[in-house]
């Protein structure tokens, strides 16, 4: 029989734990900032809540696929069958599992050898990077790439040389002076939408003897016949060593991925750190993604519309004299510049019901914040008309035509 314990009376107050001044130093920083520049030091990402009736241009849901009744039914099923499952690290999953089954199920729909399925897009991306690079190994990164990615760089203690966006030229001069390395690109770029010239990124990075890293975070489910990504859709899958994606975008869940060789993903399966010390993901998120790649892989009137739906909108922001790029990817920003000026046509649009998703510092530098819009299936004509004819309305009040004409900013976020 167990003793009983009993704990001890508290007579007096205990005392307040005391901090060092390297944690004041930063918190003090902070508030000294927030009241000289309330847009960075205070809330910027809080606006008016939305209500019925408003447009909401704000959800990486791009194939709308977050009520699908099939998806939800068979999550229901799990849940009731098997409630969270066995709460574990995944490495210990042997055997033909739910979660290895749709391991392969991704592979064959990216085209590759093997998948490890992640925690998140975030775990996929320094997980791999500190597992295939070390401080002797020279990375080369687009300048726009995630930050997740440039985190990875720094987890696996290698030097970061970071190439101008989209430039092969200035990717090709780096790898011709520093050697053999990683290269790291996204395939879609999160805050402003471009598409990666990836045959010609991967023409250099081959050349050069390199590793290649695509992620394909805002590709994968929307670009490709049956949604395969864009890597497989331009039949680059043999020459990329591997891709990254989150799960939280076009598959509407929870999780990342990584692709490459079997024998590659065997190595990360025992070596990315995020994938051994932290739980699997539970068996509703696990059914559910299984249940999402054969919808996406089957409805392909979801990429039809996405597509079309982004276009239409473009075409009348072009129009209207908005400067929104001419590659033809799901998301588009508005690049009003210095932080204030996109508080001002963020107050304006949601004013009028049109939401978007501002991006200022740190995902961006001060001069170059903006408002995202991502554009799903799910949007009517409607919709969207709306959404171009409150940005005609707003365009004298946050003067357009003062904002910076290049649309270039710093690394991505979700």
């Amino acid at each position: 029989m167990l003793a009983k314990y009993t704990l001890p009376e508290v007579t007096s107050q205990p005392p307040v734990a005391q901090e060092p001044d390297f944690l004041s130093r930063r918190v003090e920083a902070y508030y000294r900032e927030r009241a000289v520049n309330p847009v960075v030091g205070g809330h910027p990402l809080k606006g008016r809540i939305p209500g019925p009736g408003d447009t909401l241009l704000v959800s990486n849901d791009y194939l709308s696929l977050s009520r699908h009744p099939d998806i939800v039914a068979v999550q229901a099923t799990a849940l009731q069958a098997q409630g969270h499952g066995v709460l574990r690290s995944s490495v210990f999953g042997l055997g033909d599992t739910p979660q290895h089954r749709l391991e392969r199920d991704l592979a064959r729909h990216g085209h590759s050898g093997d998948a490890l399925l992640t925690q998140s897009g975030w775990c996929a991306n320094t997980g791999l990077l500190a597992a295939i690079a070390d401080a002797h190994t020279p990375v080369y990164l687009d300048m726009f790439a995630h930050m997740s990615l440039w985190e990875g760089v720094q987890s696996a203690g290698a030097t970061p040389r970071p190439f101008r966006h989209n430039s092969v030229e200035s990717l090709q001069r780096l790898a011709a002076k520093y050697g053999p390395g990683v290269v790291i690109v996204d395939a879609v770029y999160s805050t402003n939408g471009d598409v990666c010239p990836l045959a010609e990124m991967v023409h250099v990075a081959t050349a050069a003897g390199c590793v290649i890293v695509v992620d394909e975070s805002h590709s994968l489910g929307v670009y490709g016949r049956e949604g395969e990504g864009l890597v497989a859709h331009l039949g680059l899958d043999p020459l990329v060593h591997f891709r990254t994606s989150s799960l939280s975008k076009a598959f509407a869940a929870r999780g990342g991925v990584i692709l490459g060789s079997a024998r590659n993903i065997e190595y990360l399966r025992y070596q990315s750190r995020p994938a051994i010390f932290s739980s699997g993901l539970l068996p509703p998120e696990i059914a559910g993604l299984q249940a999402t790649v054969q919808v996406i892989r089957r409805e392909h009137y979801r990429r039809e519309k996405v597509m079309q739906n982004a276009a239409y909108l473009r075409h009348a922001l072009a129009a209207l004299g908005y400067e929104v790029g001419t590659d033809e990817s799901q998301i588009l920003a508005l690049v009003p510049g210095p932080e204030h000026q996109t508080m001002r046509l963020r107050d304006a649009l949601e004013a009028r019901g049109v939401f978007g998703s501002v991006f200022c510092d740190p995902a961006t530098p001060r001069n170059r914040s903006l408002i995202r819009f991502t554009i799903n299936a799910g949007h009517t004509r409607e919709a969207l008309d709306h959404v171009a004819a409150v940005c005609g309305q707003v365009r004298a009040e946050v003067n357009v035509a003062a904002w910076p004409q290049s649309r270039g900013h710093a690394a991505g976020t979700c």
